[in-house]
């Protein structure tokens, strides 16, 4: 043990008011990037579950489910699967009010024939439970109907007014549309989570399209990928837009914490004057005094970092598991606030911000070459 670690785990100093600050400020830290990281996992995971990361669409309508090259298609990196889905607007009427609706046909049992599963705002507009009917029309050169009943409900990010989304078995809008079993709309491929990232998604869509482009017979449509965040850029701009206030929340906080601990060591270098000069009398340099007093103040650091890491953790296991904290859907595409805890990140996070706190604590060490032995002891 040399003398800078000896004499720094003999100097006293609670600094209470400083561990409070440092773990109030990183429990703010964390919360932030959990919520944040929790926006982005729910909405592409929702976004994913609607109509895939990537949508496979050809020239027009329809495409094949299982074209020649669809083997190369699934080989494609990154690619977890590949879904047929058939999209048509319709109007549903219930008892006492009518709404436009998107009807997605996907594949189904066919004892799920003339089944929809509805979204949670649609069943409480219209007063539909499990088990009740309703008509839906589709109009085009002439009108067609179809009535479906609901076998179930889901709560999902498009869940709101104007972008209601009826999903109903692939074999009856195949009917519908006049397609053949091995028809479809669209081709909706899901992407593995680690690859989910716009830049990959992209990567991935253009590696799609070359399959398809390399692959495709004379009588076969190519397809061309279409990345959700194409589809849906205002929801993603919104989506850095929180990344942008999250970073920065947590510059803000690192320099709260910071200034915070300037004063907390500031404190803890005046209550200590008399130790500083009895070090310099002694022959200790000032980088060697400076350094017991940083090991000090690091530690008053760690604790503060350990408890508001640890408090923001079980804040975010206590919402992960119970959702208590509600959001309006309209406004935020979830019903709740979504926490996602990515320790790599947070680990990351935590370590540049000491870093930068470290820094800070820099500034006020520099008092300690003022400090002059012969006064400070002789008051002593």
């Amino acid at each position: 043990m040399n003398a800078q670690t000896f004499i720094a785990r003999k100097l006293r100093f609670s600094g209470r008011l400083a561990i409070v600050a440092i773990a109030i400020s990183f429990f703010v830290i964390v919360l932030s990037l959990a919520i944040s990281a929790g926006f982005r996992y729910e909405i592409r995971k929702g976004l994913s579950e609607v109509s895939g990361d990537i949508r496979l669409v050809g020239s027009s309508e329809p495409v094949d489910i299982q074209p020649s090259y669809y083997e190369a298609l699934e080989n494609v990196s990154g690619v977890r699967s590949i879904t047929p889905a058939v999209w048509k607007p319709g109007i549903i009427k219930g008892e006492t009010d009518i709404c436009g609706v998107l009807v997605k046909g996907v594949p189904m049992p066919d004892s799920c024939s003339l089944k929809a599963t509805i979204p949670n705002s649609l069943s409480r507009r219209l007063g539909l439970g499990e088990g009740d009917s309703f008509t839906t029309y589709f109009i085009e050169d002439k009108v067609r109907a179809r009535r479906f009943t609901v076998g179930g409900t889901y709560e999902g990010i498009m869940d709101s007014e104007g972008s209601y989304i009826v999903k109903v078995p692939l074999a009856d809008m195949q009917r519908l549309c006049g397609y053949s079993p091995q028809q479809a709309s669209v081709l909706e491929v899901t992407v593995d989570p680690a690859r989910a990232t716009a830049a990959e998604s992209r990567i991935i869509a253009d590696r799609l399209y070359l399959a398809s482009l390399s692959g495709h017979r004379e009588d076969e449509d190519i397809l061309h990928g279409e990345t959700a965040r194409a589809r849906f850029p205002q929801l993603f701009d919104w989506l850095d837009l929180i990344d942008f206030n999250v970073l920065a929340i947590i510059l803000l906080m690192t320099v709260v914490a910071g200034f915070n601990m300037i004063s907390g060591l500031l404190i803890l270098l005046f209550r200590n004057i008399s130790t500083i000069g009895t070090l310099k009398s002694l022959g200790m340099p000032n980088k060697s005094i400076a350094s017991v007093f940083l090991r000090v103040a690091s530690r008053i650091v760690l604790i503060g970092m350990a408890i508001g890491n640890g408090a923001a953790l079980l804040f975010c296991a206590l919402q992960g598991g119970t959702h208590m904290l509600k959001l309006n859907p309209v406004n935020y595409f979830v019903s709740f606030v979504p926490v996602h805890v990515d320790i790599g990140l947070i680990l990351t996070v935590d370590i540049v911000a000491f870093g930068v706190i470290l820094l800070f604590m820099l500034i006020p060490s520099l008092f300690i070459s003022k400090v002059d032995p012969a006064v400070t002891v002789r008051v002593k």
